[in-house]
């Protein structure tokens, strides 16, 4: 990518807090942030990837302090015009260092996998522990790959088919790679097209992860509503310990 903020610069920015999903619900966030405002335990949260505060600022509404990094000048500039309360620095959340010690470092809304390396992913935990203080938490929310989806020989799951916008996930399996693709038809004929890479992980690939980085599993959870993590559960909300 030419644009130094990735795939979420200007265009999508502007309509970001406008997308369809239960994750944009209003219910779903208030719920998100009451279980964030628990777990936080009277200490301040930094989010990786705080983007338009979809979270965060729910969360500072909450009486956190909230701080946040993010590497997409346009999506934090809609932060900041939402509340001068939630603190965000520009940079990549696998290697960029704010000041201080937090309660509860965050990563939401399958974001981990925005990081497309292994290497990237094991330095993003090791990163989140050096900002918890004794006792804080690490957790991450991430969907379990739809792998069970796929026949044999078969590489792509939709998810979106209209008249006008196809949306279909593509796996490389040996790799742990996967793209969401977007087709939008318009009226005149044209179309358009966009891919945005990703690399899936699993659950106990993160558990290692959070080993390596001095960190000891706790909650698994599969729901903001605290259900537990199941053999059917189609993501994993999960948090880990400094000791």
């Amino acid at each position: 990518m030419d644009d130094p903020d990735g795939y979420f610069g200007e265009a999508v920015a502007r309509t970001y807090d406008d997308a369809a999903g239960a994750e944009f619900d209003p219910v779903v966030i208030a719920r998100t942030a009451d279980v964030l405002a628990d777990l936080v335990e009277g200490g301040s949260a930094l989010e990786f990837a705080v983007g338009t505060g979809r979270v965060a600022v729910p969360l500072a509404e909450r009486g956190v302090t909230v701080r946040g990094i993010d590497l997409s000048r346009a999506m934090v500039a809609r932060l900041q015009a939402k509340s001068p309360a939630v603190e965000a620095t520009i940079g990549d959340f696998t290697t960029t260092r704010v000041e201080g010690e937090f309660g509860l470092v965050y990563l939401v809304f399958n974001t981990i996998m925005n990081v497309t390396t292994q290497d990237a992913q094991v330095e993003c935990f090791a990163n989140a522990a050096a900002h918890l203080r004794p006792g804080g938490r690490f957790l991450v929310e991430v969907m379990i790959p739809e792998l069970r989806k796929l026949p044999a020989g078969q590489t792509v799951v939709p998810f979106t088919v209209t008249p006008g916008h196809w949306g279909f996930d593509s796996y490389e399996v040996a790799t742990q790679r996967m793209a969401s693709n977007y087709v939008t038809l318009h009226e005149d004929g044209r179309g358009d097209f966009a891919s945005v890479p990703f690399r899936y992980l699993w659950p106990a690939e993160m558990d290692l992860m959070a080993r390596m980085a001095g960190l000891r599993p706790e909650h698994r959870w599969d729901s903001w509503e605290r259900t537990p993590f199941t053999n059917e559960s189609g993501k994993i909300i999960a948090t880990w310990v400094k000791p």
